[in-house]
């Protein structure tokens, strides 16, 4: 694995910091090598205090409104029309279960993994869900209520991998069209640089170091803080956020409302069961592209977009057989 050689003078650089399970951290930065630490996290108390306050910043606030005078009154006019919203909602399942039967990708009659290949799907997969096609080798969804929490987690994962996906690789394409210049395009390096102790100025701002020479342990820390707010929003669903007058009249996993569909795809219910299913393909793609990206960044010690550059170029000398090769 190529190794990030330092540099003398602090560059600019936009930062994506993948964590598994969730969206990469992305800022603008500047980054200013230092000798190797011997531990991972050397943050002064003031700088670990500091990342926990800005991190706790969303939720006070939102505590705060929605104990304040503005807070009761956004209350009261949610009350005022919460009952017409919830008959809207009502109305919009009742054309989406429609919409659900009348379509191709739902119910006993929707595609299946094998295509016309005989075989014993589970009677248990319905094809109520989205993405549903009878694939259970291992029987994981038989219990009913592990199967909705199954699909919970599949369909946050999914969608994480999907915006992480992003972040990794549009700096790289920014980089390699020149249309924008970075340092180190490369997603991992940048990550690497913080294991080694490297520090970080974000926002490009000389000594704002919120997320500095504290290695990854705050930076995880600090990401884990700030998604906890809109994932229990999330998964709260409809009383999430009623202190702050705001009404979200879908479920679990699909909240909607003004947060979670600004730009209000959900109003046509034939067209919003479609995108549910091209959402979850997409996101299975995302996840299994992340392997990949962690598979080639061990092997080649590059970047996926320019490992697929290098395989357009060449692909009978640069692909997965030679790269376990030369290992």
């Amino acid at each position: 694995m190529a190794l990030l050689q330092p540099r003398a003078s602090p560059c600019s650089v936009s930062s994506f910091i993948h964590h598994p399970h969730s969206l990469a951290l992305k800022s603008s930065t500047n980054l200013t090598f230092t000798k190797p630490r011997s531990s991972v996290c050397k943050a002064s108390w003031q700088e670990l205090v500091g990342v926990v306050v800005f991190s706790a910043i969303p939720f006070t606030a939102v505590k705060a409104i929605a104990n304040s005078a503005v807070g009761e009154s956004l209350q009261r006019r949610l009350e005022e029309r919460k009952k017409v919203a919830v008959e809207n909602s009502s109305r919009f399942r009742g054309l989406a279960e429609k919409a659900r039967k009348q379509s191709l990708w739902y119910g006993e009659e929707r595609p299946r993994w094998l295509g016309p290949i005989p075989y014993d799907y589970p009677a248990y997969l319905t094809g109520e869900l989205p993405g549903d096609y009878g694939f259970d080798v291992v029987g994981l969804s038989r219990d009913p209520v592990a199967f909705q929490k199954y699909f919970n987690f599949e369909i946050l994962h999914a969608r994480w991998a999907m915006l992480a996906a992003l972040g990794a690789l549009i700096p790289e394409i920014l980089d390699l069209l020149g249309a924008f210049h970075f340092v180190e395009p490369v997603w991992w390096r940048v990550g690497y640089s913080k294991l080694k102790g490297d520090t970080l100025d974000y926002l490009g701002i000389p000594g704002l170091h919120v997320a500095g020479s504290q290695g990854v342990i705050v930076i995880a820390i600090c990401q884990a803080l700030l998604m906890v707010g809109p994932e229990y929003a999330r998964y709260c669903g409809i009383e999430a956020l009623e202190p702050l007058g705001i009404y979200l009249p879908g479920d679990v996993n699909y909240p909607g409302g003004e947060l979670f569909d600004p730009l209000n795809l959900s109003r046509d219910p034939v067209a919003f069961e479609e995108l549910k299913v091209k959402e979850i393909k997409n996101g299975r793609l995302a996840m299994v592209a992340w392997l990949g990206f962690y598979s080639q960044a061990a092997l080649t010690g590059k970047g996926p977009v320019q490992n697929l550059l290098e395989h357009i170029s060449d692909p009978l000398h640069n692909n997965v057989l030679s790269a376990l090769k030369f290992m």
